[in-house]
């Protein structure tokens, strides 16, 4: 085989005329007479090669912000308490559609003494083409709403009200319960009281509506659990929790326990006003749970396991501030949306509902194991943490309260139980 000398220098064969006369001509053709030669073989490309197009979904929250406290409240509820929880929510969508060609936007409506319709923010939302709505409000407004807007095709994703008629009687075909029903944190509480050997209660009910509705739940749970309520009064003696300095009513509320025989103080007090007096001052020493001091509850900053620890630092850097239930519970509401969105592929809300109570949905959510939705009231079944202001103390469902289904189902209204009909 013949090899060149080392000097010898290759060079590619010279072009003939006639091609470099081509080549010039080509290069100097007008841009439209290449684009025209080339279009028929542009449009011969199937469609599916085309780049895939964005999807943008708008998310709206109504809420009402919490009002100053007239004075000095270590505890009072912050001005955008569900709010900050539903802007990380979106901001974790995005960060997740940014390799999905998917974005979200939040569409916030705060009620006002001066707007204080919650279904005309609704309806004003929907005209703008939002089609999922984050609400942080009382019961009757959330049914208000989801009766006003039932044809339009708009899912509702309940934040605020843990009332168990929206999961019962009053429940609507379009809306999904993101916190737990009063049920179900009753049921939690009663399971760690099972599994204390804690079975005689004194149930203590406050004055307003939203109390006694919780002391129905704590009585459900009593009987689903075997517990006995041994004793059970009204508190009479107003806002002590929040009273300064010492007063005669303080005097009488200490001797309000005396001569009872239970094993556990079950505080019905969803205002605050008076629960968090009662723990150290009952006659014979009791531990105290319901409303305040050991509490059932969706979150709280004493969660660090399961990755909460992290999700509890994003927060405070987008909020200046600690997480609080209201604000999971807008967060996973978003959540829920980007995880059916991404999951489908398609933001359309006849596509999602339907999914979000198929089993394949699940949400993940930092209590452990995915939460998913029951078919029968549209409640998100969730693990329900156990705690004190200061530490975790339990994670519900217990170990050993077993179901068929899941054990998640052990909490709450189970389906041969429901009273719900969709309308």
């Amino acid at each position: 085989m013949h090899h060149p000398a080392p000097d010898t220098v290759f060079r590619p064969p010279t072009r003939p005329a006639w091609l470099r006369a081509a080549l010039v001509a080509l290069a100097l053709a007008p841009p439209s007479a290449w684009a025209e030669d080339q279009a028929p073989a542009a449009a011969a490309q199937p469609a599916q090669h085309a780049a895939p197009q964005g999807i943008e979904t708008h998310i709206g929250l109504i809420y009402r912000p919490q009002p100053a406290p007239s004075s000095y409240d270590a505890e009072a509820a912050p001005e955008d308490e569900g709010l900050a929880g539903a802007k990380m929510g979106i901001a974790d969508n995005n960060t997740t559609g940014r390799f999905t060609k998917q974005s979200y936007v939040l569409d916030e409506v705060a009620l006002t003494d001066d707007k204080p319709d919650a279904v005309a923010a609704a309806k004003t939302l929907i005209g703008n083409g939002v089609r999922y709505l984050v609400l942080a409000l009382p019961a009757d407004s959330v049914l208000a709403v989801a009766d006003a807007i039932k044809d339009t095709g708009a899912v509702i994703l309940n934040a605020g009200a843990a009332d168990d008629r929206l999961r019962g009687a009053d429940c609507r075909a379009n809306v999904f319960h993101i916190l737990p029903s009063r049920a179900m944190l009753t049921d939690a509480l009663a399971q760690y009281l099972t599994v204390m050997r804690w079975r005689k209660l004194f149930l203590i009910v406050g004055p307003t509506e939203a109390d006694k509705a919780y002391a129905d739940a704590m009585r459900n749970s009593a009987r689903k659990f075997a517990l006995k309520i041994t004793a059970e009064k009204p508190w009479t003696f107003g806002p002590l929790a929040k009273a300064r300095g010492d007063t005669p009513t303080r005097a009488e509320a200490m001797v309000f326990t005396r001569g009872l025989d239970y094993d556990m103080a079950v505080v019905a007090d969803e205002e605050g006003d008076w629960g968090d007096y009662v723990p150290y001052r009952t006659v014979d020493p009791r531990p105290v749970g319901g409303t305040q001091a050991l509490t059932p509850t969706t979150w709280s900053p004493v969660l660090e396991t399961w990755g909460a620890a992290q999700a509890q630092n994003r927060f405070r850097r987008l909020a200046s501030r600690l997480m609080r239930p209201l604000d999971y519970q807008a967060w996973a509401a978003v959540r829920t949306v980007g995880e059916a969105v991404t999951a489908k592929k398609t933001n359309d809300p006849a596509v999602i509902a339907p999914y979000l109570v198929d089993p394949a949905f699940t949400l993940p959510a930092y209590k452990g194991v995915p939460l998913s939705f029951r078919p029968w009231d549209h409640q998100l079944r969730q693990a329900i943490i156990v705690v004190q202001p200061k530490a975790l103390v339990s994670v519900a469902p217990e170990q050993g309260f077993l179901h068929q289904r899941t054990p998640l189902d052990t909490l709450g209204v189970d389906l041969p139980e429901t009273t719900c009909k969709f309308k």
